[in-house]
């Protein structure tokens, strides 16, 4: 029945519009606001950053002074506030894809840019910072240590400044080695490597040169003292995670939730664990053989910070004369799907690329990424890529589409004896609903056929949204025109003629060319429809296009141009589909028919 055929639309269209109410308020809107925070602080950090390393003496090979603080039991790793009284120089990273340095005292990696990402679209904005100092307003660091044990004396902590003992720079040919050597006997080296990308490999040796066994146990920690200023969006999560455990699941806490309470998760081997944001991450990855206890915690004592750390349950026993070793990798950086993906087979890190939140549609988001990255390699632009994979969409669920515009075919070609029920019934519902299924039955139409493309692709548009919203790749992806980021909303607007008028639109006004384009599709694809003969269905369906062009021009982009394009597909497709089954495309019609008064039917 239309009527029924029409309610069922209007459901769907109402769920995709309290999703679009979602993301609305909780993803995009929020993203303009945080982009220009964003630069402010990134500037300021990237002025900081440079002012630290220039108080340091980059490469230097000799041995600073400084007294080493004994660290002992929790105190090393939950209680330290990350804050440094020695002065000490840095070893300089610099790779194909990040530059920075590691300080001395703590051997601590506090200092990462990331030089092929810039804050805003432009390109002579500031380059990302992800790691500064702790003293600075945004600190955010990596630090890997010993807890004090048995004979141990005192052992490397965030005060303990290490020597330098090779290499000048951290580069991808060069690694760079420390040393530190305490009163009882126990010298330990750190090597640390990196590889093009943002893994760092520390390699520690602890020689026992003393007559009695030695005791240390290894810890490591995530240290940041802000977080994102503005709520995440609820499809997207920001914050710690890991997987603890080499058949574990992904394990998510919100910055929220650790405010409450801390989460320990105790006797873990294999896995990882660390600190996300919308495009970069954090993550310490222990040796697969260790036994760890890890822990996501929230410190207000003096200056508030956000901690993810470990520590080791076995601690190293070093006989004398023996030396004990340890591997521990870093990842700093962006979370660029095929870099983590590479990382996870590569060292065989379990789940590493879900360190991007692809959702619990991860089956549907990750491969629909993987289509419109790969096509993107052959064209050159993820806007050509996502016309494209709409194609390819539309091609798999052709056959189901073909379905439902059959099926909405045969309804209008049923319309007249549909409306002939309706008079000889009148207010019957219950003698009109009967003859209308023995019409169905008789005429072999399913009323409900039309409406499961629409909610088949329910998924999809989720999918592709998550993929534009959480991807670094879509992050500043130009398409054509005006159009330079795919992730972000059309810059445009109709209330200032696109930027002909000096005006500056308000963020609530910010309707830009292409949701006019989308809103105009679905008004068209609507039209090829007769109306709806209850005048409130009639509203709706008149009113949706205007709602929808509003709601979805603060979406991305790429998202309006898929919809604008998918809706362009249905148009042609059911056009087609319609005349073969030999029914009257009544758009035109519809057309007309808003500009000429019905008549009663008394006239």
């Amino acid at each position: 029945m239309q009527n029924n055929r029409n309610s069922i639309i209007a459901i769907s269209l109402t769920v995709l519009v309290v999703l679009a109410w979602q993301f609305l308020f909780m993803g995009p809107r929020l993203e303009a606001q945080r982009a220009a925070q964003e630069q402010a602080a990134q500037q300021e950090q990237a002025q900081q950053a440079e002012q630290t390393t220039a108080e340091g003496t980059s490469g230097t090979g000799s041995a600073a002074s400084g007294t080493t603080t004994a660290q002992t039991g929790d105190d090393a790793v939950f209680s330290g506030s990350g804050s440094q009284t020695a002065a000490a120089p840095r070893v300089t990273i610099d790779t194909p894809s990040l530059a920075g340095s590691i300080n001395l005292a703590g051997a601590r990696i506090d200092d990462i840019k990331l030089k092929d990402y810039h804050v805003t679209v432009d390109k002579t904005s500031p380059i990302v910072t992800l790691f500064s100092p702790a003293n600075t307003e945004n600190g955010y660091f990596a630090e890997l240590g010993f807890v004090q044990g048995e004979n141990s004396g005192n052992v490397p902590g965030p005060q303990t400044v290490w020597t330098l003992e090779s290499g000048s720079e951290l580069t991808p040919s060069t690694p760079v080695e420390l040393s530190y050597t305490n009163d009882s006997g126990l010298q330990f080296l750190r090597t640390f490597s990196i590889d093009d990308h943002y893994m760092i490999t520390v390699d520690d040796k602890v020689v026992n040169n003393s007559d009695k066994q030695a005791t240390v146990s290894p810890y490591g920690r995530i240290t940041r003292f802000n977080k994102p200023d503005e709520p995440s969006a609820w499809v997207l999560h920001e914050g710690f995670l890991g997987v603890f455990g080499a058949d574990a699941g992904v394990t998510e806490d919100t910055y929220k939730s650790v405010d409450k309470e801390n989460s320990s998760y105790d006797n873990s081997t294999g896995g990882w664990f660390g600190v996300t944001d919308k495009y970069w991450g954090s993550a310490i990855i222990p040796q697969s053989d260790v036994n760890y206890d890890a822990r996501f915690s929230h410190f207000n004592d003096g200056r508030a910070r956000y901690q993810a750390d470990y520590s080791d349950n076995n601690p190293l026993a070093i006989a004398p004369g023996a030396t004990a070793e340890l591997k521990t990798m870093v990842f700093a950086g962006a979370k660029e799907t095929n870099v983590l993906s590479g990382y996870e087979k590569q060292y065989n890190i379990p789940l590493f690329d879900r360190m991007i939140d692809w959702g619990w549609l991860w089956f549907i988001t990750k491969p629909l990424f993987q289509l419109m990255d790969y096509i993107y390699h052959l064209v050159g632009n993820f806007g050509i890529a996502i016309l494209i994979t709409t194609v390819i969409i539309k091609a798999l669920f052709f056959p189901l589409a073909s379905k439902q515009y059959a099926s909405m075919a045969n309804m209008k070609r049923m319309q007249p004896k549909m409306n002939e029920l309706k008079e000889q019934y009148g207010d019957d519902r219950m003698g009109l609903q009967k003859a209308m299924m023995e019409l169905y039955k008789k005429e072999k139409i399913n009323p409900v056929a039309g409406c499961w493309p629409v909610l088949v692709q329910i998924p999809i548009f989720f999918a592709l949204y998550k993929v534009l919203y959480v991807t670094i790749e879509m992050r500043h992806a130009p398409f054509f025109g005006w159009i330079q980021d795919l992730s972000a909303p059309d810059p445009t607007s109709v209330f200032n003629l696109f930027g002909l008028l000096p005006w500056s639109v308000p963020s609530a006004l910010m309707i830009g060319a292409w949701p006019i384009i989308m809103g105009f599709t679905m008004w068209m694809q609507m039209r090829m429809n007769p109306t709806p003969p209850d005048k409130t269905q009639a509203m709706i369906f008149n009113w949706m296009p205007v709602v929808f062009t509003y709601m979805l021009a603060q979406f991305p982009a790429g998202l309006v141009i898929y919809y604008a394009w998918n809706n362009s597909l249905s148009i042609l497709q059911q056009s087609i589909i319609m005349k073969r089954h030999g029914v009257k495309i009544e758009l035109f019609d519809n057309l007309k028919g808003l500009f000429r008064r019905k008549k009663p039917a008394s006239e």
